[in-house]
């Protein structure tokens, strides 16, 4: 008879990585679906070109540097929708492609594949094109301004997004209903936060992910907003604070990335709600109207210090014993 001889700990699970890929992609496709339908097929190019671009980079990589194909477990893709989603629709094709890039080559490769990156790919992209190429994703399609898949995008008639209204600082004019069901400009997915609680909720229920990150992310950003309002209606700066920008999808798909974000319940509550206090932070003192990019990559970057600062003790040790 013979016996596998493994290395504790023996966990059995029916979960693997392109299950939960796939999960992350199902939960997407509406706020995906959302942002097409408003900005019309440029959104699914743009898309569709930072999935291709990432999916022919992970080809390469894995071949090159890991000598194994590594696509089938789809984190590309979900890579690649991510970052499309935190995207202006009028950005060039060329720039998604760049960042995809990016994203699977030197966040995901160098590092060593997935499961060993230390910041969220999609979201340091992003912070790349933003460091060389700010024009292009300071620069919002109107709302209901639909695009056309070979429209430029300097042919796009722009309009300030709610956060830009908030910088004033003032309230927006648009009602809380039309940011809840992305009658707005902004970035492709993060329009509709109706649309990105459905996707959050289904990897809740498919327990894809913790309630604590996005819990404590969308909790300590209402607290410190309601607290530190400006304006007259605390209450109202809130709310439209929440709904604004890319606070929900960071909350249930950016910050709960499983390779940069901490493990233990202690830490992803800490985490989660360190995400939200420099979220706010960034938006009131940054150069920018969103604070989501940088607030995650910080707070990705201490997420091993939560882990082991928070680890549970070991039975039969004694403090300081645990580590």
């Amino acid at each position: 008879m013979k016996y596998a001889v493994t290395s504790a700990p023996h966990i059995r699970s029916k979960n693997k990585t392109q299950t939960i890929m796939l999960d992350v992609i199902i939960a997407l496709l509406p706020a995906l679906a959302v942002g097409i339908y408003r900005f019309g097929l440029r959104a699914l190019g743009i898309t569709l070109i930072s999935v291709a671009a990432a999916a022919v980079a992970e080809w390469l990589c894995g071949r090159i540097l890991y000598h194994r194909s590594s696509l089938p477990d789809l984190s590309c893709v979900v890579t690649g929708i991510l970052l499309a989603m935190t995207l202006p629709v009028s950005v060039p094709y060329w720039l998604a492609a760049v960042g995809s890039v990016f994203a699977i080559v030197v966040v995901k490769g160098f590092c060593g594949g997935i499961g060993k990156n230390i910041f969220n790919p999609a979201l340091a992209a992003r912070a790349f094109l933003m460091l060389f190429w700010p024009v292009y994703l300071t620069r919002f399609p109107a709302a209901g301004e639909r695009l056309s898949l070979f429209t430029r995008g300097t042919d796009a008639v722009t309009g300030a997004t709610p956060l830009h209204d908030m910088q004033i600082p003032m309230l927006p004019e648009i009602s809380l209903k039309d940011m809840f069901l992305g009658n707005i400009g902004g970035s492709t997915g993060e329009i509709c936060t109706l649309a990105l609680l459905l996707g959050g909720a289904y990897l809740l229920i498919r327990r894809v992910i913790s309630w604590r990150i996005p819990v404590a992310y969308l909790g300590s950003a209402a607290v410190v907003t309601l607290i530190f309002f400006k304006g007259e209606d605390p209450l109202q700066w809130m709310l439209y604070s929440l709904l604004g920008g890319g606070v929900v999808l960071a909350a249930f798909f950016m910050a709960t990335d499983y390779s940069s974000s901490p493990v233990t319940p202690m830490g992803q509550l800490i985490y989660g709600a360190g995400c939200g206090i420099f979220t706010v932070i960034f938006r009131y003192y940054g150069l920018f109207p969103e604070g989501v990019t940088y607030a995650i990559l910080l707070m990705n970057a201490f997420a091993w210090v939560l882990d082991k600062y928070t680890a549970p003790r070991r039975f039969g040790c004694g403090k300081g014993e645990s580590q």
